[in-house]
């Protein structure tokens, strides 16, 4: 996933930053990732624009992530039409936001998501709601967002924390091993509450430090359903298990 905010040159920037952090150019055939059953999904943006659900879901969807919000300021003008038509459609779907660290405190910025989309309800529909925290896409410079590790913690756990605090439940962490470990120092405090959601392709990849696995996989950058190919690491039930809280 990448800031919705990038000129064409900052966004093919980004895309090499991420093929290079995560060691892999994310790349799957679909049929392969479905071939041992696990329910796929996939994540979108503003750049998908108007997405055909029902069309998605024949093409084998079965839950979505949704950008919500960007730092403490964006939205994503396309959020309530992507996030109202893929449950219609009948799709399990819930919230990401994506975070701006050096911009304001974990805090403020988990308020500001819950406010515009972030919010998880037990309806058996709604994903619990993600913190997209990986590479910083402004600057190659500072891949951390100029935070030291102990204080990337901390924001991490400040999010982290009114996410629970407002919902009851922590929320899902999408990340890179590569960032995770360089710019948290390989904290591993967070693997026993939150679950993990893996930007890479391979099965055989190292989580993060904390981490034994992912509960989900963001497995390629593109493919038969709009946005990022995603892949749940379970059954059908144990997805519908995982939105019912």
């Amino acid at each position: 996933m990448t800031c919705d905010r990038t000129t064409p040159r900052a966004r093919w920037a980004t895309a090499i930053a991420v093929a290079s952090l995560a060691g892999t150019a994310l790349a799957e055939h679909p049929a392969r990732a479905a071939a041992d059953g696990r329910p796929l999904g996939h994540d979108v943006s503003s750049y998908q624009k108007h997405v055909d659900w029902r069309a998605a879901r024949a093409k084998g969807a079965r839950f979505v992530y949704v950008k919500a919000t960007e730092s403490d300021g964006y939205r994503n003008p396309y959020f309530s039409a992507q996030y109202d038509g893929s449950r219609a459609a009948g799709l399990l779907r819930g919230a990401y936001h994506f975070a701006v660290p050096s911009a304001s405190s974990g805090t403020r910025q988990a308020r500001y998501f819950l406010r515009h989309g972030g919010h998880w309800k037990a309806d058996g529909w709604t994903l619990p709601p993600a913190l997209d925290i990986e590479h910083n896409p402004r600057d190659a410079r500072q891949p951390c967002f100029g935070l030291g590790r102990a204080a990337m913690v901390r924001w991490i756990r400040a999010f982290s924390d009114e996410v629970r605090r407002t919902t009851g439940r922590r929320p899902v962490i999408y990340t890179t091993t590569r960032w995770w470990n360089r710019c948290t120092g390989g904290n591993r405090a967070f693997g026993a509450t939150h679950p993990l959601w893996l930007a890479d392709s391979s099965d055989a990849a190292r989580p993060p430090a904390g981490w034994s696995y992912p509960t989900l996989r963001q497995y390629a950058s593109h493919g038969p359903l709009p946005g990022d190919q995603d892949r749940w690491n379970g059954t059908l039930a144990q997805l519908k298990k995982f939105a019912d809280g």
